[in-house]
């Protein structure tokens, strides 16, 4: 059986258009609080696009790939990014962000673990604990509403020639 389809799907910008903001708004505020508490855009990303990776969400890991590239992240690290655990690539502070946001992604394996929080509370201070935990639930749910609603990227230029 196929997941894809060709049919139509709402449109939840367009008809409701109140809670769409609201979700903008709280996706606007959660990186607020991930800037006052010093968390590196960059972590930001590489959060965002894990999750995306995990939950299969092709619209977010497009944007989010993107948007790293654009902030600096460099090839090697994105294309290592599905394996950081085993990556050298990654310093423990991200490897503890990384742990944290698939588990809340994955709490259905089992909860968040008691390990992985105390890892992530070792790496940082509260306010950006805080701020790790509701990056990570935003995304969570922006993948879940692009996936439902079948968002698909915006094509892009060609990078290569045919001829």
């Amino acid at each position: 059986m196929s997941t894809t389809t060709s049919e139509p799907r709402v449109n939840l910008k367009a008809v409701t258009s109140d809670v769409s903001a609201a979700m903008r708004a709280l996706h606007l505020s959660a990186a607020d609080a991930a800037a006052r508490a010093g968390v590196p855009t960059a972590l930001l990303e590489l959060v965002r696009l894990r999750v995306s990776q995990i939950n299969g969400c092709e619209f977010c890991i497009d944007l989010h790939d993107r948007d790293a590239r654009t902030g600096g992240e460099s090839e090697q690290r994105l294309a290592a990014l599905a394996g950081w655990p085993e990556s050298p690539l990654f310093d423990a502070r991200e490897k503890a962000a990384l742990a944290l946001a698939e588990a809340i992604t994955l709490v259905h394996d089992g909860r968040v673990p008691d390990g992985v929080y105390r890892a992530a509370a070792a790496e940082f201070d509260e306010p950006a604990l805080a701020a790790l935990i509701w990056v990570s639930t935003v995304i969570n749910s922006y993948n879940r509403i692009a996936i439902s609603t079948r968002m698909v990227p915006a094509a892009q230029p060609s990078t290569t020639s045919n001829g």
